[in-house]
């Protein structure tokens, strides 16, 4: 569906075209009753002919409407338009990641930082049960702020059917009975290839593929084709960082190396298990301790801000004492 300046989808007034994929169009709108710009998703309806999968559609994007996170793009509304569903979301200034790269890969500080933010953002939708299992660098944006933010959460559980032989098309999956696409082969678990239930590791291996394109410049399964590609994900084993050129503490070839296991219980168990594993990474402790957090057992849920609460504890103490230790000094004089 193309729609032109002027268009309306119920309050919101289309203003321009922002850009298309293969999903559908995203337009710069306005929010006639709150007076405020908007993006506006419209997917394309052959994505959306069965009524059921509409909504399914709906009440996923309603779930991922109560998201209320610094790393996740705010989705304000959802609606239908001439049998076309559309989403209303934040309007973002910036760029997208797969954007970003083109221009020449991000440093490892920066990659990093980029890494913890879009775990942040899986960590909260994890939290309220919302797996995203579509995430690659096109949902993935960049503010001028440095901010990061996740797109398009919600969406991939509407290209989830529940039955259907599945086969490869331009890189992408594709259900050879619907045509429906499920998602970009280079960025999918082994599980999510097999057609078996996907859970929130599945965004962990995502975000280690993402992670390794950073740092390298390309996925670390890539191949020629989307069918030696889907084998290698398979078959094959990782190719490590430095094996791909790439200087990096052995910390962080660890955690993308985790996050790159093949069966979900060898992967980081959290998001929050992720970022407490690259934050000393990022800060430059990579000693023992970043080490033993890269490959180490599942951490607590929220053990990030277990620890920062305690350092502050800690520093309370100290400062206790040392006043005591003041008043004892001065009443002995």
């Amino acid at each position: 569906m193309s729609l032109a300046p002027g268009d309306r989808l119920g309050r919101y007034e289309v203003l321009d075209l922002l850009g298309e994929g293969s999903m559908g169009e995203v337009y710069r709108a306005r929010d006639t009753r709150l007076g405020r710009d908007v993006a506006v998703k419209v997917l394309r309806a052959e994505l959306t002919d069965d009524p059921e999968r509409v909504g399914r559609f709906a009440r996923e994007a309603r779930a991922a409407s109560a998201l209320n996170h610094p790393n996740v793009v705010s989705l304000f509304d959802v609606g239908e338009h001439e049998g076309s569903p559309f989403l209303v979301t934040e309007l973002l200034e910036g760029e997208t990641l797969r954007e970003r790269c083109g221009r020449g890969l991000p440093d490892q500080q920066e990659a990093l930082s980029i890494a913890m933010q879009i775990a942040e953002g899986l960590a909260a939708a994890h939290e309220k049960g919302i797996v995203h299992r579509d995430l690659k660098p096109e949902n993935v944006f960049l503010l001028p702020s440095g901010r990061v933010k996740v797109l398009d959460f919600g969406l991939a559980k509407l290209l989830d059917p529940e039955a259907g032989e599945t086969g490869i098309d331009g890189g992408h999956i594709v259900v050879t009975t619907a045509g429906t696409v499920l998602g970009t082969v280079e960025y999918m678990s082994p599980e999510q290839m097999r057609g078996a239930a996907a859970d929130h590791r599945t965004d962990l291996y995502a975000l280690g593929a993402v992670l390794h394109e950073m740092l390298v410049g390309k996925t670390p399964f890539h191949r020629e084709s989307a069918t030696d590609t889907f084998q290698a994900i398979l078959e094959e084993e990782p190719p490590s960082l430095a094996k791909c050129g790439v200087k990096a503490p052995p910390a962080l070839q660890a955690v993308v190396k985790r996050c790159l296991a093949k069966r979900p219980e060898g992967r980081f168990q959290s998001a929050d298990e992720l970022v407490q594993a690259l934050m000393p990474i990022a800060t430059g402790a990579t000693g023992a301790t970043a080490s033993t957090g890269a490959v180490g057992g599942p951490a607590r849920r929220g053990s990030g801000r277990t620890s920062r609460a305690t350092l502050v504890i800690v520093a309370a103490v100290v400062v206790g004492l040392a006043l005591l230790l003041a008043l004892a000094f001065l009443r002995q004089d």
